[in-house]
């Protein structure tokens, strides 16, 4: 069972973890997406604060959250992002889907900001 994560109305808030690999990933997925479609959950935060390493698998499952969420006509953040995790998620070309924010300033996505 997650633990890590606060639910409000239609939102949660997820403490991610200190390292995001396919092994820490996989664990989660079932659960969150369940939580998503059973709870009606229409914004997902994935709170970074914590995190030190992410590799691959971390930003499939972003993206893979993203996904399920936006079919339900959601969105996702992933906010306190250290400076190398958000080269990291930009260079994967997250921030054209998600709203990214890194732990000294906010990062928004591309078409809401370079208007």
């Amino acid at each position: 069972m997650i633990e890590n994560y606060i639910k409000e109305a239609d939102r949660v808030t997820y403490l991610m973890p200190k390292e995001v690999d396919h092994h820490c990933a996989g664990q989660i997925i079932a659960e969150l997406d369940a939580l998503i479609e059973g709870c009606g959950v229409r914004k997902i935060v994935f709170d970074m604060k914590q995190t030190e390493f992410m590799d691959s698998s971390g930003i499939g499952f972003v993206l893979g959250r993203y996904r399920v969420v936006q079919s339900y006509g959601g969105n996702v953040e992933v906010v306190n992002l250290s400076r190398r995790l958000y080269s990291m998620m930009k260079l994967a070309g997250l921030e054209k889907l998600v709203t990214l924010k890194t732990k000294d300033r906010e990062r928004k996505k591309d078409n809401e900001t370079d208007k």
